[in-house]
C-alpha cells in the first residue's frame, strides 16, 4: 500500500480536514489544526507530503518520526497540528485496511464509555445559570465555563467578585454533585490568580483549567498551596518534551494534551503514559470537529488515567456547522448519562460525508480569535 494525495479542506466554523489517499483505496481522514491558523498548518501538511508521497502509511511510528527528528527546527503548534492530522489519518487508515477500530491496534479497550462535559456560556459569560441548568436538562453530569472576561495583570476586585457571582450562580442552579470546570483560559496573571482560586475554593469545582499561562508554570506551585481545586492544563503544549518539566513539578493534577496540535494519536498515547506514571490524569482537550473527537476518544479508551472528554456539540463557536454536520453516521458519538461510548466502527470511527466536506469547503473560513484590550488601551489576553 502507498500513499498517493493528501487533500485538504478548510471547513467552517474553524477547522481543517485531512483526507490521505492510497493506491490500494483505502482512505483516512485527519484533523491537523491550529484555530486561527488554519491556512498555515494547511502549508506544512503540504511540506510533509512531500516526504509522504509514496510511503506505507502503515509504517505510523516510523513516519512520525521523520516527520518530527528530519527537519532541523522541530516543534511548537503548527508543525505539532500538520504532524497530528496526518498522523490521525495514518492510524484511520490502518484501522480500515485491517477492519478493526484503531482502540483495537492500541491494545484493546479499558473502558466502554467515558463521561463528558459540556461548554455553557461564551467568552462574556452571561446568563449562565440558565445555561448550566439546559445542559443539565440535556443529561450532561459536567460542565465548563470561562471564568473571567479580561484581568490586567493587578485589576480591581469587583472584576474578581463578578467571576466568583458566575461561578456561585452555576453551582447554586445545578447543585453540588454536578462537576464545574472553571477555565481562566490563560487571561489571568500571577497577582490574580492567586487571589481568584482562593475565593473560589468553597464552590467545590471539578478543576481550574490554565489557572496562569504554560509559560508562567513557575507561579502554580504558589497558586496550587492556595487551594484544594485539582490545576489543570496542556492545550498549548505540544510534546512530550513540553509535558516533561509539568510532571517533574508535580503541580499539575490534570493534563489536556489536543490530540489535533500535540502529534496525534501516536503522541498523545506517550504523554497519557508519562502522566499515569506520575498519577495524572488526562482530560484531553477537544473544542474541534468530529475527526479530532474520534481520535481523542480511540485514546480515551485505551487510557487508564483518562477520566472526562471535551467536546464540541454546541459550544459557542459553532455557529455555522456543528460537531455531526460532517459525519454520515450521525449516531457514532452515543450520549448518555453525561458519557458518550467509545466509537466501535473502522479505523477511528467516523464516516465523513466527503462531498458535503468538499461543498463546505468552498466557503471555507479565516477565523480569528477577538482582539481584546483593556480599559487603559493595551492589550489584553483572551
Amino acid at each position: 500500500m502507498k500513499i498517493t494525495a493528501l487533500k485538504t479542506f478548510i471547513v467552517p466554523p474553524r477547522w481543517l480536514f485531512l483526507k490521505i489517499e492510497t493506491d490500494e483505496g483505502v482512505s483516512g481522514w485527519g484533523e491537523p489544526v491550529v484555530e486561527g491558523r488554519a491556512l498555515t498548518v494547511e502549508a506544512a501538511v503540504h511540506e510533509l507530503a512531500d516526504y509522504l508521497i509514496g510511503q506505507d502509511p502503515r509504517r505510523i511510528e516510523d513516519h512520525w518520526q521523520v516527520m518530527y527528528r528530519g527537519g532541523f527546527y522541530r516543534g511548537g503548534a503548527i508543525h505539532m497540528s500538520a504532524l497530528a492530522g496526518i498522523d490521525q489519518a495514518l492510524w484511520d487508515i490502518k484501522g480500515r485496511a485491517l477492519d478493526v477500530p484503531v482502540h483495537e491496534l492500541l491494545g484493546g479497550q479499558c473502558r466502554d464509555r467515558i463521561k463528558v462535559y459540556s461548554w455553557i456560556g461564551g467568552d462574556r459569560p452571561s446568563d449562565v445559570a440558565d445555561g448550566a441548568k439546559e445542559v443539565v436538562a440535556r443529561g450532561f453530569t459536567a460542565l465548563k465555563m470561562n471564568g473571567t472576561e479580561e484581568l490586567q495583570i493587578v485589576d480591581s476586585h469587583d472584576k474578581i467578585d463578578a467571576a466568583v457571582e458566575r461561578v456561585a450562580l452555576v453551582r447554586e442552579a445545578v447543585g453540588r454533585n454536578i462537576g464545574i470546570a472553571v477555565d481562566f483560559h490563560g487571561r489571568v496573571h500571577r497577582p490574580m490568580a492567586r487571589m481568584l482560586v482562593k475565593e473560589l475554593e468553597p464552590y467545590g469545582l471539578m478543576f481550574i483549567e490554565e489557572p496562569v499561562l504554560s509559560e508562567n508554570r513557575e507561579a502554580l506551585r504558589e497558586i496550587a498551596s492556595l487551594s484544594s481545586t485539582p490545576i489543570a492544563l496542556g492545550e498549548r503544549l505540544f510534546s512530550r518534551w513540553d509535558f516533561k518539566s509539568v510532571f517533574e513539578e508535580a503541580v499539575v493534577d490534570i493534563i489536556q494534551p489536543d490530540l489535533s496540535h500535540a502529534g496525534g494519536i501516536t503522541e498523545c498515547r506517550k504523554i497519557a503514559t508519562m502522566a499515569e506514571a506520575y498519577d495524572v490524569a488526562v482530560a484531553p482537550h477537544c473544542p474541534l470537529g468530529p475527526i479530532a473527537l474520534a481520535a481523542c476518544l480511540q485514546l480515551d479508551a485505551v487510557t487508564y488515567n483518562a477520566f472526562i472528554q471535551e467536546q464540541s456539540l454546541g459550544i459557542h463557536y459553532n455557529g455555522t456547522n456543528d460537531l455531526l454536520d460532517y459525519a454520515k453516521n450521525k449516531d457514532v458519538f452515543r450520549y448518555s448519562d453525561g458519557m458518550v461510548d467509545i466509537p466501535m466502527g473502522p479505523g477511528l470511527g467516523v464516516e465523513i460525508d466527503e462531498d458535503y466536506v468538499i461543498e463546505r469547503a468552498r466557503e471555507g473560513h479565516r477565523w480569528r480569535n477577538p482582539i481584546w484590550r483593556h480599559a487603559d488601551g493595551s492589550f489584553a489576553e483572551w
